[in-house]
């Protein structure tokens, strides 16, 4: 059987190689920032004024995220907005905060054709949460794109898209995936 390669070890993007190993630095890093709840650290990890978050809905078919609907579907000042609210005491849902423990694998690196200075990134996850006697997984994956800045990476867009058909009853998503 012959495997043809679809992703790249290094993509240049920016104007500057970026390798596999920088981008998974990078989602290491966020992952362990994400389970230490350092929100003021995670919104650096955005490009300011243009970035997105994006959690489409379990029936999401791969176009707009508007069509199908979304867990999350925030612009740079929600995204702000967000991490206020989750640092405040009126994230009532997450206070106090879950414990969560992040597994990121099978990152992919591929030129975005729609802009030169952007990379797509793709990658599996799984986070386990414990929260109120509870502990649940969430699969999917990320489907980025990442500003390669001369002093490092950033998300213009930030895509988590769950592998469950539904969220257990119950089960909400009050922290970042």
């Amino acid at each position: 059987m012959t495997v043809t390669a679809r992703t790249h070890g290094a993509v240049v993007a920016g104007g500057r190689e970026v390798t596999r190993a920088e981008v998974e630095d990078f989602l290491y890093a966020e992952a362990d920032i994400l389970d230490a709840w350092d929100y003021d650290a995670w919104l650096a990890l955005f490009e300011p004024g243009t970035a997105r978050s994006e959690v489409p809905a379990t029936d999401w078919n791969g176009t707009s995220p508007h069509a199908s609907g979304s867990f999350v579907n925030d612009d740079w000042d929600l995204i702000r907005a967000r991490v206020k609210r989750l640092k405040s005491r009126k994230a009532h849902a997450e206070n106090p905060p879950s414990r969560t423990h992040r597994l990121v694998s099978n990152v992919r690196l591929f030129p975005w054709q729609d802009d030169p200075a952007l990379l797509r990134v793709t990658a599996a996850f799984v986070i386990h949460r414990a929260r109120d006697g509870e502990f649940d997984p969430y699969v999917g994956r990320y489907d980025h794109l990442l500003v390669a800045e001369p002093d490092g990476l950033r998300f213009r867009r930030r895509r988590a898209v769950l592998g469950h058909e539904l969220l257990r009853p119950g089960g909400r998503l009050s922290f970042i995936l």
